[in-house]
């Protein structure tokens, strides 16, 4: 078929897209970004076309909307409101975090949850997508309005989730404290001890790693990638944004590879370090995520031969390798552009779409590597993954078993990016495969198990 056709084609399923999901922008770039590859797929094969895989794949199975009444320390009633989006679960239970921030919305919660579907498909595990969450913001919260808030959140969630049904974990604002005052209340009204959240804590069923997963399984994606030129991560210059776990996981295994990490930022700006992150600094990376606030500066204060940039991000420095760790479209044109033009290799998305689609075509026409979310970041949902068959099985395994596991998945769902987005100028361009790969598992289960 001619390119014009399936762009036609591909134009016309997204404005039908937006009919049903309007005012929903995060939404509408997940699936674009999608459509544009899994458009042609599609059409050289009929057995998806006919039986409209990609119409129903972009609708969810159910979304539960809901009420969280609590009270605050000045005996207040305050009301914010719940959402779990149950995408898809062709081949296993639900599975997604759970983000409690000022930001959450519907269409943010549907886009993070279309592009759990693909992510959880891509780590082989039997796990399908779903994401949820709350308006509520923990930030500046005592202890005690958390738990009343996570207490109430629960006793309606729980008719809705379970370990053979949807098994939520942690995301943005949902840490330790909140998934345990979670897991407590699901215990006290259903009366079971059950692996039905992840991220729990290591006296309670949790699993070894799962904080610095994703950021660790972002660097064995990463030195994946790095292999195919013939090369690695020694040596190398990277930019992070954030300085989160999954920041402070990728400025671990990073540094253990040997490669230094030179920034982090927070919504004030970011830090340039020219001596790179190591040893006591990140460890001080946790106090500072410890500590409740979200500034940046922090580091400097205490490291003052550090260079704060205020209210900028840091894209700017010239690197080898560039790690988006924080939010949504927090890496625009520009920024790619500038990326580039200093001479930029690779670029690992370690956040949900950190990327803009129009910065996504930067990287792509310049013939970088560039490793989608989906694909580079899986390893948080795998390592939950794990964690759900420990707790299927009973048993703890050791931080080694984790981490040698995660490192075999990381491999695997590099290999099969690899199969589907090698172009005729043997450049992988990594969003097309792992945009293929991921739907196919869930396309077959699909087809398998008929019109439902």
């Amino acid at each position: 078929m001619k390119t014009s056709d399936t762009n036609a084609i591909c134009k016309q399923f997204i404005e039908m897209v937006e009919q049903r999901s309007p005012g929903q922008p995060e939404f509408i770039q997940a699936v674009s970004e999608v459509a544009q590859f899994l458009v042609p797929f599609v059409e050289e094969n009929p057995q998806y076309k006919k039986a409209n895989i990609l119409e129903r794949i972009v609708e969810a199975d159910r979304i539960i909307i809901f009420r969280v009444p609590w009270i605050d320390d000045q005996g207040n009633y305050r009301v914010n409101r719940g959402y779990r989006v149950q995408m898809n679960n062709a081949i296993g239970p639900y599975k997604g975090g759970l983000r409690f921030h000022p930001s959450v919305n519907l269409g943010i919660l549907k886009f993070l949850a279309f592009e759990q579907v693909f992510k959880n498909s891509l780590t082989t595990l039997p796990m399908g997508g779903g994401k949820g969450g709350s308006n509520f913001d923990p930030q500046g919260k005592s202890d005690g309005e958390v738990m009343r808030f996570c207490q109430s959140f629960m006793t309606e969630l729980c008719r809705h989730i379970g370990p053979d049904l949807d098994v939520p974990a942690g995301d943005i604002g949902v840490g330790a404290r909140e998934i345990g005052y979670l897991f407590g209340q699901y215990k006290r009204i259903r009366n079971e001890f059950t692996g039905v959240l992840t991220g729990k804590g290591l006296a309670y069923g949790g699993s070894l790693i799962r904080p610095e997963a994703t950021g660790y399984g972002v660097i064995y994606f990463t030195e994946e990638m790095l292999k195919g030129i013939n090369t690695s991560l020694k040596g190398k210059t990277v930019a992070i944004s954030g300085f989160g776990n999954v920041s402070w996981g990728v400025v671990l295994k990073a540094t253990e590879l040997g490669a230094k990490v030179v920034t982090i930022s927070g919504p004030d700006g970011y830090i340039y370090d020219k001596e790179g992150i190591s040893g006591e600094k990140i460890d001080y990376l946790l106090e500072m995520r410890a500590s409740g606030n979200n500034r940046a500066e922090m580091y400097r204060e205490k490291f003052p031969n550090a260079e704060f940039h205020k209210g900028k991000r840091p894209w700017e420095q010239k690197v080898d390798i560039a790690i988006p760790s924080a939010t949504q479209n927090e890496l625009d044109e520009e920024d790619a552009r500038k990326l580039v033009a200093n001479g930029v290799i690779c670029v690992a998305e370690a956040a949900n779409m950190p990327s803009t689609l129009d910065a996504i075509k930067v990287f792509l026409n310049a013939k970088v590597l560039f490793a989608p979310g989906k694909a580079a970041n899986a390893g948080g949902v795998a390592t939950s993954g794990l964690e759900m068959s420990q707790n299927a099985i009973h048993l703890n395994w050791s931080r080694e078993q984790v981490d040698n596991r995660l490192k075999e998945i990381m491999i695997g769902i590099h290999t099969q990016c690899s199969r589907y987005g090698k172009e005729t100028d043997e450049y992988i361009n990594y969003v097309k495969g792992a945009n293929i790969a991921g739907f196919v598992k869930v396309a077959d289960a699909m087809l398998a198990e008929g019109h439902v």
